[in-house]
């Protein structure tokens, strides 16, 4: 293999202008060196994917280190307010009814115009809500008491009062305009609204969590709320769309302190609640039921060993070229007879072969690095044969593997893990082909006429129609066809006020805004991204006012910063995911056209430049001080922090969060890509075969199911070449991919016969967005189908609205149109 063949990771990249760079020499093999160590040590992962992490970890994530003060400021807010109300006694001795009293006391005081009384209110509210920890012993405690204290909280109106206050503080022009001006900003200029989130975004997620001690006022009290969220809640528009306001009027400069991570954290799990069941959308249009269960099927799938490394490939090739050395030098030996296997050559090399070619039948001549028995997937980089063992012929065969204990075998799955899948596109084009071939001719749509084709045929079609799957989308896309094509007869379209569709109707007008919004915040958290001075400055909420003097607080600091912006990747990939989902399943068309505004907006090069980073080591950071999350640090006394504390950081395989964020990003790309020629020739356009290829490190079998899937799509692109030094991936493929039965993603036979014309399928993509958004949403229909009025009496009898100086020139107006016009009376009478 030469090196300019081998695939070298590395080497071809994104700079920060998506253009490809080639590294230095030295710089290569020193990073080729450090991937290929890191690979050798990938653990299996035991990680379990989910809508959220747990409710502990979500509520810590709200809080930046550096606001780790305000708590006791909370606490002394509320104590100094509530002593004068309950004389010596706690708020957890106080009855439900004494509380509800002092509750409503704060709301009444929330109403004042005195800025700085309405935040001691609200920080005395906030305290609340976090669980008066002050009183509690264990963190479990305070799990409950801000549990009991969020529902009260609903109850007596407190989501209602903090919206408006929310909506004055975006108002807030002063606020505004004394923020652009400021220099630097730091967590001081956006203290209000950084009360008003936290209460809101604690509401939204205790109340969200289900626990078996639900109360059943609780469990009514949660869908009242799930509806007052998806409903028009604020001057006719959902809360989420007062959310997306606030991230477009950051990122557009006007409001530099806004405190973006709590506005993503509440926008995300303010959506999660919009979520809709797809079981329940497929009965509601009589479809057959999903094949399996998605999660299921990934949960007990295993990770695969991730393929080598570019250095790993290196050490193979001099390994081979000391073979072939060794080979020569024998072969002369063998033939001055000195050598012991001077008799027995042929025979050894024959044995050899043939032991090598039943350890695995798949290998042949051609075939390089990436090959592996599918019986060791598991076995890691360490257990590997290597490939280039066939070339020594002069060795005598390996001994046998070491027999592996009978448990290990009974937990592979028998068989395929996904049922197969087949479209009707697929089966037309199948009997096109086959009518074409036999008979000469075609019948179009017609897939149940099988008249002159012969039995394997009719057998084919018979097991393709088995595993056909009709999809919601398509069942959607047919009835927009049959609107748009029969508008008269059909009539209007009953359109389902669901929360989903009324924060479609809400994001419309300004959809693209809020798309840009969010990838710019997206690029300006994202690890690889380069600190640049007109990018978005994310760390307004995170900054002290007082920057660190010692080394122990420049590292928390750090740590804060890494972890903040962490966070805010977690938020915005979760988020933009629901909003793919959720519009998915409300409407195709919908889901299209947020797609779009994503993909335009360069949002597939900007996910893989975030993978074309060291993945490993994004996915085990450690940027977490533990004695500092919430709320350990408001229970336990704090220890001590130390430099070696500090970088020592969690004992836990793998950050949570960051390994949620990179499925989510990957899941994204793959609904970008889902049947889309022209976007699958940008993955292949933007190198990411080796960035994704570098993400199968990660062993982690939800991760690799979703890269593979991206790699699938790509395969027939990427060349003969490419497929045949990457068999192993190519294997992975084939074990953990659903299969299209008539799909030939390995082979890649009429990629000739489709030219890539990515504007030509976008421009009849948004054609069809567009048509849907005019037939739908269009108010003022100026089409040639409008309704005309006929009637006489009713066209007269309409009240017509007239200038006011109408009747100053009227007279004039009827001598020049109407009295000064010869009217031909009798031509009204003769056919024309």
């Amino acid at each position: 293999m030469q090196a300019e063949d081998m695939e070298v990771p590395i080497i071809n990249i994104l700079n920060d202008n998506g253009d490809r760079q080639r590294p230095k020499g030295k710089d290569v093999f020193k990073d080729l060196q450090k991937e290929s160590e890191s690979s050798m040590e990938s653990p299996n992962l035991e990680f379990e994917y989910g809508d959220t992490d747990a409710l502990t970890a979500e509520l810590s994530e709200l809080y930046s280190y550096t606001e780790e003060p305000e708590f006791a400021l909370n606490r002394d807010y509320f104590e100094e307010d509530f002593r004068s109300h309950a004389r010596g006694r706690r708020w957890i001795e106080l009855k439900v009814e004494e509380q509800k009293t002092y509750v409503m006391r704060l709301l009444d005081a929330l109403e004042v115009t005195d800025r700085d009384k309405r935040l001691k209110v609200a920080r005395a509210i906030l305290y609340l809500a976090q669980g008066v920890f002050d009183e509690c012993d264990t963190e479990v405690d305070v799990l409950h008491w801000s549990r009991h204290n969020v529902f009260l909280l609903y109850d007596m109106g407190i989501f209602t009062a903090l919206l408006e206050l929310l909506s004055m503080e975006i108002d807030n022009n002063q606020a505004c305009s004394s923020a652009v001006r400021k220099p630097a900003i730091s967590l001081a200029d956006s203290t209000e609204l950084r009360v008003l989130l936290s209460i809101m975004y604690l509401m939204v997620e205790t109340v969200r969590v289900q626990t078996e001690d639900d109360r059943p006022e609780w469990r009514a009290a949660r869908d009242a709320f799930k509806n007052e969220l998806g409903s028009p809640l604020y001057n006719g528009e959902p809360f989420a769309l007062l959310l997306f306001t606030m991230v477009t009027k950051f990122c557009s400069m006007n409001a530099p302190h806004f405190p973006m991570k709590k506005v993503l954290l509440l926008l995300w799990k303010t959506i999660l609640e919009l979520q809709g069941m797809k079981v329940r959308g497929r009965e509601r249009l009589n479809l057959a039921p999903l094949p399996e269960d998605s999660i299921k099927v990934v949960r007990a799938m295993r990770a695969a060993s991730p393929p080598a490394s570019a250095m790993e490939l290196i050490e193979q090739q001099q390994q081979q070229k000391r073979g072939r050395r060794s080979r020569r030098s024998a072969f002369v030996d063998s033939l001055e007879g000195d050598s012991p296997f001077a008799k027995k050559q042929p025979l050894v090399k024959q044995d050899s072969l043939d032991t090598y070619n039943e350890r695995d039948p798949f290998k042949n001549d051609d075939a390089r690095d990436e090959e592996e028995d599918p019986e060791d997937t598991d076995s890691g980089i360490e257990g590997e044969v290597d490939p280039l063992d066939r070339d020594v012929i002069i060795q005598p065969p390996p001994p046998p593997p070491p027999l592996r204990p009978p448990t290990e075998k009974v937990n592979l799955p028998k068989g395929l893990p996904w049922a197969p899948k087949v479209r009707e596109k697929d089966i037309e084009h199948f009997l096109e082909t086959s009518r074409n071939k036999f008979i000469g001719f075609t019948l179009g749509n017609d897939t149940d006429t099988l008249v002159g084709l012969p039995r394997p045929i009719h057998e084919s079609v018979k097991t393709l129609k088995q595993h056909k799957y009709v999809s919601i989308a398509e069942v959607q896309i047919q009835k927009e066809d049959e609107l748009q094509q029969c508008p008269m007869t059909l009539g209007e379209e009953e359109v389902e006020e669901t929360p989903t569709e009324m924060l479609y109707l809400g994001m419309l007008p300004n959809l693209s805004q809020y798309v840009i919004a969010l990838l710019k915040l997206l690029l300006a958290a994202a690890p690889t991204s380069k600190a640049k001075t007109d990018s978005i400055n994310i760390l307004a909420d995170v900054l002290p006012e007082e920057m660190p003097i010692t080394v122990l607080q420049s590292m928390k600091l750090g740590i804060d910063v890494n972890r903040h912006k962490e966070i805010i990747v977690k938020a915005i990939s979760a988020l933009l995911l629901l909003l793919l989902k959720h519009f998915k399943l409300n409407h195709i068309y919908q889901f299209e056209i947020v797609s779009q505004h994503l993909v335009f907006a360069n949002c597939i090069p900007l996910i893989l430049k975030f993978f074309n980073q060291n993945i490993m080591s994004y996915i085990s950071a450690k940027n977490s001080i533990c004695v500092l999350d919430f709320p350990n640090c408001v229970v336990h006394e704090m220890p001590e922090l130390t430099a070696e504390s500090l970088e020592a950081g969690d004992s836990n395989q793998f950050c949570w969060r960051n390994l949620f964020s990179c499925i989510n990003l990957l899941r994204i790309l793959n609904k970008l890509t889902k049947w889309k020629h022209s976007r699958t020739m940008m993955l292949v356009v933007f190198k990411s075969a080796p960035i994704l290829k570098r993400a199968l490190k990660v062993k982690q079998a939800m991760m690799q199911l979703y890269v593979l899937k991206l790699l699938k799509i790509q395969t027939k692109y990427l060349g003969r070449q490419w497929r045949k030094s990457n068999m192993k991936t190519m294997s992975a493929i084939y074990q953990k991919v659903r299969h299209r039965l008539n799909d030939d993603w390995a082979y890649g036979n009429d990629i000739d016969a489709r030219p890539w014309d990515f504007q030509a399928e976008e421009c009849a993509l948004r054609e069809s967005i567009e048509k849907f958004n005019s037939r739908r949403y269009d108010k003022n229909k100026n089409w040639e189908f409008a309704p005309v009025d006929n009637c006489l009496q009713s066209v007269l009898g309409q009240r017509v609205e007239l200038p006011e100086d109408f009747h100053y020139s009227y007279e004039m107006w009827l001598e020049r149109e109407v009295f000064s016009q010869p009217i031909q009376w009798e031509g009204l009478l003769q056919n024309p």
